[in-house]
């Protein structure tokens, strides 16, 4: 009987050992649900996580819509620019014109100043300036006198330059005067005092606007051999006369 209890509890025990690994391994498979769900769950996020690059094409097209209106704006600048330069074409133009007509060099708009050379000898040298604020044109001579003669002296006809002389403001000309003959052998030689300047117009007929008086260098001594070269725009031309 003993060993027929014996049995029993151990058949009692072993069912029971069974049962109770049987529901642990029903334990471990409820277990494994969950985290297989859970996994699952993890991995459906990821699908809308692939959307944003689809919003970010949708800026690269806002972006692009910007960029259309920039070119706009730029088109626009373009367009003053063009307004400027016209503006600006004009005033050069009336600016050209008022250059491009000189006005005659009289006593009015030019200094005249007489002076002594040391060569050549018996020779005087007359320097006009433009004192105006216009170019001016220095005609032909001088016409001058000395003191109270009624003519005025000879001019050095092969002294004429290929064009006219024409000062811009602040620039200069000149004219040489021969006092007499080297060797005195004219006639109605004299001491002068006073030179009167007076200047051709274009046409070279008469004299045009206010002469200019000057007082001449003391002991200036002059004859019927004076004369006086074509204005020139450089010193040593006038001299060579």
């Amino acid at each position: 009987m003993r060993t027929i209890r014996t049995r029993s509890t151990a058949v009692a025990t072993a069912a029971l050992v069974a049962g109770l690994s049987l529901t642990a391994c029903q334990n471990d498979g409820v277990s494994r649900t969950p985290q297989s769900a859970g996994t699952g769950a993890a991995t459906a996020p990821q699908s809308p996580a692939s959307t944003p690059p689809a919003g970010a094409s949708g800026g690269t097209a806002s972006g692009s819509t910007t960029g259309d209106k920039g070119t706009g704006t730029g088109t626009g600048t373009s367009n003053g620019t063009g307004t400027a330069g016209k503006s600006s074409g004009g005033t050069g133009s009336a600016t050209g014109g008022g250059d491009s007509s000189p006005v005659t060099c009289t006593g009015e708009n030019t200094k005249v100043v007489v002076s002594e050379v040391s060569r050549p000898v018996n020779h005087l040298l007359l320097t006009v300036t433009n004192t105006g604020s216009r170019n001016c044109a220095a005609y032909h001579a001088p016409l001058l006198r000395f003191d109270d003669e009624q003519s005025a002296t000879r001019t050095i006809d092969d002294s004429k330059p290929q064009a006219v002389v024409t000062l811009a403001p602040g620039r200069s000309a000149y004219a040489a005067i021969t006092l007499s003959s080297a060797d005195g052998s004219e006639s109605n030689g004299r001491t002068a005092k006073r030179l009167t300047v007076h200047f051709a117009p274009r046409g070279g007929s008469g004299s045009t606007g206010a002469p200019t008086e000057l007082t001449l260098p003391a002991g200036t001594y002059k004859d019927d051999n004076a004369a006086v070269t074509y204005w020139q725009s450089d010193m040593s031309d006038a001299l060579t006369h």
